[in-house]
């Protein structure tokens, strides 16, 4: 068995590899089925920030009752990533730890009290190594590296981009804004913490269950790791209490259980506490952001140059693309005609970063949509109106050649403005008391997958049997957000079904075509358009069917209410289940496929690929608050929020997954933060929920949610997504409410009491940061705009020895 496989086996040997029969601790359910009983599995974590691992005993370990297997690094040694260009990660760490509770050992036992003794009988040896906290100590301190890759020292990425000439459009300006953000990071606080179960049937293959948003990338990942073909593993994603974001990488656990169970014959499960959730992280970046921008007396922008330092934490994770989204979406709302955009993303010695609800655009939206209510107070502007007259319009293409469809967001606008009384209250509330007003938008899916390839990024398989029963598959996963009931829902509105009479089979990389997960929006819109395809076809074939044998013309034939019949004469027709028997009898078992690949990008530069989408949708919230001049506190009162959906496909989830968004941005916007203790140490001030601050529904304000329908012909139905877009106009909107009220500007978040007091008590009444450091940055790659002729590939530029270093690259 693979348990004679190098790895470190304590216990009776002989009892765990003769035959899963002879496990210990096997239960018996009959004469001739033995199961064995589940283990249950526990890591051992760093304490150290950042050290080499001279040695590791587990002596002590190993004489704990129960304990039937220990794994090191050397026993998975093959690394790991979420995205092919930072495969940076380890199961078990293998020669240094980067980060407080970075895992080194796991365990495997009869029960958690044995598994968790074990584990922490483990004793490390480390040689310490100087440790980075931050990404202004990353850029100080290129040695020692944290990683042998990237692109110097400390640094992970840089990105410069410049689209048209930046110069001119400054000199177009009759007025200049610069100002300096810093959005403090985050994590994402799901209800129910990670969790995986891992078993090895009789045939050797390995089927893991895990809360992970991203089956396919887990299948990926375990399948290199464990150095198994992918047909011999199986993963199925459970519906699980919450993502956000936070389990979109493939873990560490996860991939621990599968060799534990492979080790032992026995299944074996680990759940996180919710400190190890903390450690896990993959959270919101913090960023510090410097932004200029030229504009006319009238609002109108005429140039942009955003810049992004963002602190990535001790693994690549999502980071690469993560540094490109703090620079991509600025464009989409408002016209910039000419941008440049200089990101840099650092390693440090804290829990990596990565996608969190909005991943990557809600930090440079905070940045982007106070410095405009600025903007508009210079200009003697009234906030609402100025956005208004700003909009980048529908079915256009941006400065860096993202191609806008419908755009709803001036009806956004106008709906909260009129419903929140924003001109009877801005700037007339008593003093104390104020609202502010932001904008946004997102992505419905990213334009390409996560590793290039020309294959769909989802695929649906639609199977109707002789009574009419309809079971769709689909490797979508749900998380909470609905994305079971909108795939049923697509297939009940072709078909003409009740929701009811359709099942789901979802998240199961053995039963289910590929879907590449849920995150980035993607899954209404991509799913949604893969499930009409393999709905159409099936309609095509009953109808085809019921045309023969009744003599009905194909193009008279509607399916509504559970049968197919005349639309000139509903009483002709047939039922649901008649059809599918006639078409069964006339075609063959009835199955269909359907699929979705995202249009082609206009943009062929380099880092064309993260920001396009196949639409775009939009929000704008007015938020009032009441802040208190003596404890600097800040009540949110209510929110008036409007979200550019395209078309409501279930519009009550619809509705949830806006008020989700509104509730944890005012957290974001208000109290969480992800501090750590000292600036030496890199040790979590507060893993546990209940330190780490969030509301409460004592201070979830009343919530006033708008749906504008503008279908965009990209979508299912014309629908675009619901779940990230919300979050990002309500955390600027609370800051520039927060101005309203106290005549204060926090250029930073979370905004504290502390903050708001100082901010009071400071000559500038204004709390933020007032640098950004000097970074030495890449060739830019220059593009010229569409309205410059630009045909979306770079142009040569100039290298920093003057040569030319040139062309495209797509």
């Amino acid at each position: 068995m693979a348990g004679k496989r190098a790895f470190q086996q304590i216990g009776r040997s002989p009892r765990k590899v003769d035959g899963l029969a002879k496990c210990a601790g096997a239960t018996k359910f009959a004469d001739d089925l033995v199961l064995p009983r589940m283990l249950i599995a526990r890591l051992h974590r760093s304490s150290l920030a950042h050290g080499r691992i001279v040695s590791i005993d587990v002596s002590a370990a190993e004489k704990v009752p129960g304990v039937k297997a220990i794994l090191l690094g050397r026993d998975l040694p093959t690394p790991f990533g979420i995205l092919p260009v930072s495969e940076d990660e380890h199961a078990l760490a293998l020669d240094r730890v980067r980060f407080v509770g970075d895992p080194v050992a796991a365990v495997a036992a009869i029960d958690e009290d044995a598994a968790c003794e074990a584990a922490n009988a483990i004793r490390v040896e480390y040689e310490p190594l100087p440790a980075v906290y931050g990404p202004e100590e990353a850029l100080a301190m290129p040695e020692p590296r944290i990683h042998d890759y990237g692109e110097e020292g400390n640094i992970h990425k840089k990105v410069a981009l410049e689209f048209g000439d930046l110069e001119a459009g400054f000199q177009e300006a009759e007025e200049t804004f610069e100002d300096t953000f810093f959005f403090g990071g985050n994590t994402h606080l799901p209800m129910e913490q990670h969790a995986a179960l891992a078993a090895v049937e009789l045939d050797g293959r390995v089927t893991i269950w895990s809360s992970t948003q991203t089956p396919h990338y887990l299948h990926r990942a375990a399948a290199k790791v464990l150095g198994l073909p992918a047909s011999r593993i199986r993963v199925i994603a459970c519906p699980n209490g919450g993502g956000f974001g936070g389990k979109s990488d493939p873990f560490n656990h996860e991939i621990v259980v599968a060799k534990l169970a492979l080790a032992t014959g026995r299944p074996v499960k680990i759940t996180l506490t919710r400190e190890e959730v903390f450690y896990c992280h993959r959270g919101r970046h913090p960023v510090l952001m410097r932004v200029r921008t030229g504009v006319r007396k009238d609002g109108s922008i005429t140039a942009m140059h955003f810049k992004s330092l963002l602190d990535g934490g001790a693994y690549g994770s999502y980071g690469v693309a993560s540094t490109y989204y703090t620079g991509a979406l600025q464009t989409v709302t408002y016209r910039v005609p000419r941008y440049k955009f200089d990101g840099v993303r650092c390693f440090t010695n804290k829990p990596p970063c990565g996608p969190k609800r909005g991943h990557g655009t809600p930090q440079p939206r905070f940045a982007l949509e106070v410095q405009l209510d600025k903007i508009a107070e210079r200009l003697h502007l009234d906030p609402a109106e100025m956005r208004l007259a700003t909009l980048q319009p529908g079915n256009s293409l941006t400065a860096n050649f993202l191609r806008i469809g419908s755009m709803g967001l001036g009806e956004c606008i106008r709906r909260v403005v009129e419903g929140s009384g924003w001109k009877e209250k801005f700037r007339k509330l008593p003093r104390g008391r104020g609202v502010g007003i932001a904008c946004s938008s997102y992505i419905c899916g990213a334009g390409l997958p996560i590793y290039w390839n020309a294959m769909p990024q989802t695929g649906v398989l639609l199977k109707i049997d002789r009574g009419g029963g309809v079971c769709v598959f689909c490797g979508e996963t749900e998380i909470g957000q609905g994305s079971d009931t909108v795939l049923a829902q697509c297939i009940a509105e072709i078909l003409g079904l009740d929701l009811l009479d359709i099942r789901v089979v979802a998240g199961d990389t053995d039963l289910t075509p590929v879907d590449l997960g849920s995150y980035s929006s993607r899954v209404t819109l991509m799913m949604g358009n893969a499930a009409i395809q393999a709905a159409g076809r099936a309609k095509d074939l009953l109808a085809n069917a019921v045309s023969e044998k009744t003599g009905i013309p194909v193009s008279r034939l509607l399916f509504a209410g559970g049968r197919v019949f005349d639309g000139e004469d509903p009483s002709k027709g047939v039922s649901f289940p008649e059809a599918a028997v006639l078409a069964e009898a006339k075609c063959g078992t009835i199955a269909t496929t359907g699929s979705y690949t995202p249009p082609p990008s206009a943009g062929r530069y380099r880092g064309a690929g993260v920001g396009p989408s196949p639409a775009y949708s939009y929000s704008a919230a007015v938020v009032e608050v009441e802040a208190s001049e003596e404890t600097g506190i800040v009540v949110p009162r209510k929110v008036w929020i409007a979200h550019d959906i395209g078309q409501a496909i279930h519009r009550t989830m619809a509705i949830g997954q806006v008020e989700g968004s509104v509730y944890m941005a005012l957290g974001e916007a208000l109290m969480e933060d992800m501090a750590y203790r000292g600036s030496r140490f890199g040790v979590h001030k507060f893993p546990s929920m209940l330190e780490y601050k969030s509301p409460t529904t004592m201070e979830m304000p009343d919530v006033e949610t708008y749906l504008v329908e503008d279908p965009d012909p990209a979508g299912p139905f014309g629908a675009k997504e619901v779940g990230q877009g919300p979050l990002l106009p309500v955390i600027p909107a609370v800051a520039n409410a927060i101005h309203d009220a106290l005549r204060v500007r926090i250029d930073e978040v979370p905004i504290t009491p502390a903050k708001v007091l100082k901010a009071l008590s400071a000559k500038d009444r204004r709390f933020g940061p007032t640098s950004f450091p000097d970074i030495p940055m890449p060739p830019v790659t220059r593009v010229a705009t569409p309205a410059e002729g630009g045909t979306g590939r770079a142009l040569e530029h100039e290298t920093a020895a003057g040569g030319v270093r040139g062309g495209s690259r797509p």
